[in-house]
This record gives C-alpha cells, structure tokens and sequence, in this order.
C-alpha cells in the first residue's frame, strides 16, 4: 500500500482508506448501503491491515452512530496500528442545539464520537458540512481548543464550497488556529465538479483530498448497464438514497461506463477497478474512500493499487466523462496561458 502525504500536514495516510458507511444498516438510507455486524466489520478490518490500509472514517450520523460502535469494537486492541476519521455536524438529536458547527454542538459530538469508538483521540476529525450560521472563528477556535486538548489530531472538512474553503483557511492564519489539512469531497469519473474551483484551490493551499464515492454512488460498480434493469443489490434501488445522492443523468453514466468497459477489455480490471485508479491518479488526491459490503468487494478494492492506468487510457476517459463546465470556469479555459488547468 502506497503512502500519500495529508495536504500541508507531517501525517502521511494510506491511499486507500475504509468506509464504514455500510455499518450497522440503520434506517433506510444506511440499509440500502448495508449492514454489516461487529463480525463481519472485524473480519474486513483484517484483510484491510494485511494489505496496508490503516485508515477508517466513520460519521457519527452513520446508522445513528451505530457505525462508530462497530468500528470501534472491531478496532478493538489495535487503536495504535490505525488511522480513525470520523464527522459531525449534521444533526445529532432533536435539540436546537444538536447540529451544526457551534463550539456547544462540536465539543458534545467530538466526545460521544470517542465514546463510541471506545478510544480517546480521533486522528482526523472532518465537519460533514458548512454550517453558515455559526461565525467561522468561533468553529475553528472550538477546533483548536479540541487539538490541543489531545482529542483531535488533525482537522478537516467536508462538502465545503471553495469560498467557505478559503475562508476558513484565511482564519486559521489570522489567529494563529488549527488548519484544515484535508476536505472529504465527492470526486468520480461522472462526478468531476471538484476540478474546476476545489482541485486548484487544494494544490494551492495544501489541502489533500479524501475522495467519498469515488464509484458515483454506485454507479461505476460494473453492474449499471444502458437498456438493462437495476440490479437488486444497489443503493439506487433506494429512492431515499437516489434523492440525496449526486446528481447525474443516466445517458451520462452509460457513456462513461461504455468507455470504463473499453478499457476494461484492455486490462483485464473490472469496471469499477478501472473508475478507481482513475481518481487515484488524479492532482490533490491523498486517499480515496472504499466501501464494501463483504470480503470479496474489499478484495476487489484493495487490488486497484497495484497498477497504473496509461496515459492514453486516462486521456480516453476524460474525453468520455467531460461535461459542460459552469460559469466563470469555461470563461477560464480562454486564459490557459495565465490560468492553467491543474488536470
């Protein structure tokens, strides 16, 4: 397993890191990914540490926190061999004060993470999203006070927009506070709008990217096909999963995948294998974030790191996966000379 360096930070993560979204099966949505016990979590933490991949994020809105647990226990006695990630923001409880980004909501959500993963530090420690009615200084203080207590290492964020980016980053260096040293955002093959402001944004700053949903919400597993049903065993047979997953038409997907199956019949890779490697070779990626329901998906997974797609290959799937880019971007792309294009 290849190491990458985490943005600006001293720490370096695995390139490939585990999701535990699949964890516990809570609710429709998290059902729909899975539901995988304390046994079978143990189990696809042994075949992740016999391949080198130390690195395990979590959420504590993952089946109501439910996922944190199993994670925790089936970490259980080999904490200083891993890396743990884990969020919050989201709302935790049905209290006024149980969501967002204030230093009440972060501190209470910071400890009943580290309650529930049975340890006490959490090695990154990201928000799930930007909270616009809490003063950024105030959040990033809340951070700060929590690092130096010992309770996080490192911070990061997720799903932020390149201004709320920046400015929490100009914040940090204005007050001397913790840094955000890496952003959980979605990046796939038909998902590329982390290009065009995050992506350079990132390789400016210093702030690595740890990939969720490299698959497009499942849609680069192999199994989604033009003029064939939705197999049974897919998120996307869920229509509260469909709602709140990234956008994308199906006459999009099936082009991309025509191309991923191409390139498939020229490496011997599975489909989803090839849409991995592909965001693996990509400026700014530190880890990307797998998932897998049971020990022979893990294993698939783990496999994309020990070789490269070409540079042909890439240049074909770019061509296949390219959309129409959103104002000031295609203005951009006038001024190359100036304002170079980091992909």
């Amino acid at each position: 397993m290849d190491y990458r360096q985490l943005g600006g930070s001293g720490l370096k993560v695995p390139v490939l890191s585990f999701g535990t979204g699949t964890f516990g099966g809570g609710g429709e949505l998290f059902k729909a990914w899975g539901s995988t016990d304390v046994a079978e979590a143990t189990k696809l933490v042994d075949i992740c540490l016999d391949a080198g991949l130390t690195m395990f994020d979590s959420a504590d809105i993952y089946s109501q926190g439910a996922a944190e647990e199993i994670l925790g226990q089936a970490l259980r006695g080999r904490r200083e061999q891993v890396l743990i990630s884990t969020k919050g923001t989201f709302r935790s409880g049905d209290g006024p004060n149980d969501v967002g980004s204030s230093r009440h909501h972060l501190i209470q959500a910071v400890e009943s993470s580290l309650r529930r993963l049975g340890t006490d530090y959490i090695d990154l420690y990201q928000l799930h999203g930007f909270d616009a009615t809490t003063p950024v200084e105030e959040t990033l203080r809340a951070l700060d006070d929590m690092v130096r207590a010992g309770k996080i290492r490192y911070i990061g964020c997720s799903n932020f927009s390149g201004w709320h980016l920046m400015k929490s980053l100009a914040v940090s260096e204005k007050y001397g506070l913790s840094r955000y040293v890496a952003h959980q955002a979605y990046y796939s093959l038909v998902g590329r709008d982390y290009e065009w402001e995050l992506m350079p944004l990132a390789l400016d700053q210093k702030v690595g990217a740890v990939v969720w949903s490299p698959l497009g919400w499942g849609r680069l597993t192999g199994k989604i096909r033009r003029d064939k049903p939705l197999p049974e065993n897919t998120r996307l047979q869920s229509q509260v999963a469909r709602d709140i997953g990234p956008p994308v038409s199906d006459e999009h997907v099936y082009d991309v995948v025509d191309a991923l199956d191409q390139v498939a019949a020229e490496t011997g890779k599975s489909v989803a294998q090839i849409a991995l490697n592909w965001v693996l070779q990509r400026p700014s990626v530190a880890t990307i974030i797998v998932g897998a329901r049971n020990e022979e998906q893990l294993k698939q997974n783990l496999d994309v790191v020990n070789w490269n797609l070409t540079a042909e290959q890439i240049a074909r799937l770019d061509a296949a996966s390219e959309t129409t880019l959103a104002y000031p971007y295609w203005h951009q792309r006038g001024f190359e000379e100036r304002n170079p294009r980091p992909v």
